[in-house]
């Protein structure tokens, strides 16, 4: 990670995004880790930003930081089955996590070029399904999500949709990520179905492809 202009502002930041997530009612467990779902989440962000882009400024950290700032308050249930529900309740939540995790950063003291800079990596902005972003610090915030999701995710979406569907969804996700993030997803830590429903995913991609 780059220096960030002011250290200190950049770590309360950091603590009051943790804090703000640390009162999620949900947990999730991911290997030996266990705690408030989304602060877990959010710090595997943190840890494929540093992966993906050892040198991501402090900027790109708050947003892999904040991107799903208390998520549990607004539950996809909220918004009516099926895909356009879906993509309203997705595209409500990026605006309302931008909105949130803007208000948060500028009581820290950020201006409001910084807060628009986040807001616009946490919408994600210029992100196209099969052609990437042209922002990089966008695409490397998606291949963290992507990564995250695949980590935290993927045996659960494959119980419920099943493994033909579970690999059409992976193949969506995968025309989304960089070549660099799908060589990270080929070196997960997943148990024998998970690397089968990868393994397919990425030869389904292929042969689109070609």
């Amino acid at each position: 990670m780059r220096k960030p202009d002011d250290r200190a502002r950049f770590d309360a930041a950091i603590a009051a995004i943790d804090a703000a997530n640390a009162d999620d009612p949900n947990t999730l467990v991911v290997g030996a880790t266990s705690g408030p779902k989304e602060l877990v989440h959010a710090r595997m962000m943190t840890g494929w930003l540093e992966v993906l882009d050892p040198d991501a400024d402090e900027l790109q950290h708050l947003a892999a930081r904040g991107h799903h700032l208390r998520r549990w308050t607004s539950p996809r249930d909220a918004y009516p089955e099926g895909r356009a529900g879906y993509l309203r309740w997705r595209a409500a939540a990026k605006q309302r996590h931008a909105d949130e995790l803007g208000a948060l950063l500028r009581a820290e003291g950020y201006d409001d070029a910084a807060v628009e800079r986040v807001a616009s990596i946490v919408r994600k902005d210029g992100l196209v399904a099969s052609k990437g972003a042209a922002d990089p610090a966008v695409q490397v915030h998606e291949d963290a999500l992507c990564l995250v999701f695949l980590q935290t995710q993927l045996l659960g979406v494959a119980d419920q949709l099943g493994e033909p569907e579970t690999v059409e969804v992976l193949v969506k996700t995968m025309r989304k990520m960089s070549p660099r993030g799908i060589a990270a997803a080929a070196e997960l830590d997943l148990d024998d179905r998970g690397r089968e429903l990868l393994r397919d995913a990425v030869a389904a991609t292929e042969a689109s492809a070609g």
